[in-house]
């Protein structure tokens, strides 16, 4: 089987497009690259990866494209196309010939709360399934009541709720975050990423015990064959190693058969994102036209 973590973020940072990374976040702002992801993958057994995006333009999803070129073991790009214009399905045409497009993702966590349920949004996801494209949930735990009503109005359209709905580890809250999952799960065509758990907790101060009663929920709500693992490096590195992220699920799932670690950490991926194998890659890469093609 080959293994697939199935989220993770490049940039080159610069303060104006990267606002987030706030000064809780400085050992973020410098640049992270394929290159800088390639040996992690390979001394975790790791066979490739699906780079997400982090900016909100056309400009990153043409360059997370042209990395993937590069890279074989990015295997897919989840990017961003404008998913409220009326020019959504002419934006996302420009795309179509390139395989390594598998998704689409709106950094909903940034807007209202009632940003799931906007008509010109809605009328945006409905576009997706015309070019075979995922869509990726990313949310805080506040927004999981309206996660349910959005996706019960696209029963044919793949979804992936990233970092799990983002719950309240930190907090050690959890009924009202996995009541609302639940509700989520319902749908089969909602699948979930284990990723970005670690940044969730108290960065400083959290031991694996912490995650198992999430990792619990998310197996009974799911199932390992709607679970994926990620890493969501290198956001992830502020509260982890990259071995020491990804151990968290690994090793939750250490007692189990085979085959359910087998589907979360790598099969489910391939399945849903509907991956191709990764050609050879022969050429060097020059990182300078790469930089260059970040605007």
């Amino acid at each position: 089987m080959k293994y697939v973590d199935s989220h993770v973020h490049f940039w080159i940072y610069n303060q104006g497009e990267y606002d987030w990374i706030d000064d809780s976040m400085v050992p973020l702002r410098r640049e992270f690259l394929p290159h800088d992801l390639k040996p992690e993958l390979e001394q975790n057994e790791m066979s490739g990866c699906i780079a997400v995006q982090s900016r909100s333009s056309l400009q990153e999803t043409r360059w997370l494209l042209a990395l993937a070129d590069d890279y074989p073991f990015i295997l897919g790009v989840v990017g961003w196309v404008d998913l409220c214009s009326p020019q959504v399905r002419s934006q996302l045409a420009i795309f179509k010939p390139n395989s390594k497009l598998i998704g689409a993702r709106h950094i909903v966590q940034s807007e209202p709360d009632e940003f799931l349920l906007r008509p010109d949004f809605l009328r945006g996801i409905a576009a997706l399934a015309e070019f075979d494209l995922a869509y990726e949930i990313l949310i805080y735990s506040r927004h999981l009541c309206n996660a349910a009503k959005f996706v019960e109005k696209f029963p044919y359209q793949r979804f992936v709720l990233d970092h799990l709905g983002k719950p309240p580890i930190k907090c050690k809250e959890i009924d009202g975050w996995a009541k609302e999952l639940r509700e989520l799960a319902q749908f089969p065509n909602v699948y979930c990423k284990l990723s970005g758990l670690v940044t969730e907790a108290d960065w400083n101060n959290w031991t694996e015990k912490q995650f198992v009663p999430y990792l619990d929920v998310a197996f009974d709500c799911f199932g390992p064959s709607r679970l994926m693992i990620g890493s969501d490096w290198p956001v992830s590195s502020l509260a982890a190693s990259y071995r020491t992220s990804l151990g968290i699920t690994r090793n939750y799932l250490a007692g189990l058969d085979p085959e359910i670690r087998d589907s979360v950490l790598g099969g489910t991926a391939h399945r849903f994102w509907r991956l191709q194998p990764a050609p050879a890659k022969t050429n060097s890469v020059d990182l300078g036209r790469l930089r260059g093609n970040l605007h």
